[in-house]
């Protein structure tokens, strides 16, 4: 859930796509490379949504983004109406609109998991604090930043929220949003993961240092994974967009996959492609030589 502005500026042309197999479904991350930096989509990227649709390939949102913050795309939703947010914490049906989502698949973090995460991180890492986000409550710690420009439901420490009679103990937790003032991005990310090990899935989609941690073995990849299963569609009919860690996975599972021009370098390794940046519509280019290479 990227809050502020792009990682880096840099554009290159995109490589000629290589379809051996004709891809049956589009995955693409929302901030950083579906959506332009103003959070728009764009004409073009409209078109180019409506016309693979059109042309039978299902198109999948895959995101860090809770679902109430989906409205950004509810418009363009085609045939499923289904989501990946919260980085595969949650499979999601956009066809009811903003604010009438349903929850179609939860893949939960569980609370001792999630208590123990934030015990490990708060030792290796003095000062990071924390919010949780669950299927619809949002809550915080007092000192948390106000990154998100929503008011909580609750102020509390982590240990409170988490507790078994804290506040929505019954409504599942589906990440962990840890933020450190101070330290920097990746570093934080690194040491995370060798405090929380297995607990948990650790990974980061803002240019702070801002990480979301989710259940074990949840991330992007693996839901859309599922859906992709229960659809019989295998990995190497599908084109991956993204450009940051969280969607690292999602890109190495793909079998075609496009890190934007403006990637964080772990997407770009990742990636089998390279598209142009995000403010340059990089995922409908590469949607554009898919449908070229159709016809």
């Amino acid at each position: 859930m990227r809050e502020n502005g792009p990682v880096t500026s840099a554009t290159r042309q995109p490589e000629t796509p290589d379809f051996a197999t004709p891809p049956r479904l589009i995955a693409t991350d929302l901030d950083g490379t579906l959506l332009r930096d103003d959070k728009s989509v764009s004409p073009r990227t409209v078109a180019a949504l409506a016309a693979a649709e059109e042309a039978g390939i299902e198109v999948f949102f895959v995101t860090g983004r809770p679902a109430r913050w989906m409205d950004v795309v509810s418009d363009h939703v085609h045939g499923h109406g289904l989501a990946i947010c919260g980085n595969g914490a949650a499979v999601v049906d956009l066809h009811g609109g903003p604010g009438a989502h349903r929850f179609v698949k939860v893949r939960d973090l569980a609370r001792e998991n999630a208590l123990d995460a934030v015990g490990l991180l708060r030792e290796a890492a003095p000062g990071t604090v924390y919010a949780i986000e669950q299927t619809y409550g949002f809550h915080q710690e007092p000192a948390y930043p106000k990154l998100h420009m929503e008011i909580p439901d609750h102020l509390l420490s982590a240990e409170e929220i988490l507790a078994v009679d804290g506040p929505s103990a019954g409504e599942p937790v589906l990440k962990i949003l840890a933020y450190h003032p101070d330290l920097d991005p990746d570093a934080f990310l690194t040491l995370a993961r060798l405090a929380i090990g297995e607990r948990a899935t650790v990974t980061r989609s803002s240019p702070s240092a801002l990480l979301e941690i989710s259940g074990p073995g949840v991330s992007k990849a693996s839901t859309l994974a599922l859906e992709c299963a229960e659809r019989g569609i295998s990995h190497a009919e599908v084109v991956a967009f993204g450009d940051m860690p969280n969607d690292v996975e999602m890109l190495t599972w793909a079998g075609q996959s496009y890190a934007m021009g403006n990637a964080h370098p772990a997407a770009v390794a990742a990636a089998s492609g390279r598209t142009v940046a995000n403010n340059e519509d990089g995922v409908a280019v590469v949607i554009e030589k898919l449908l070229a290479a159709r016809a």
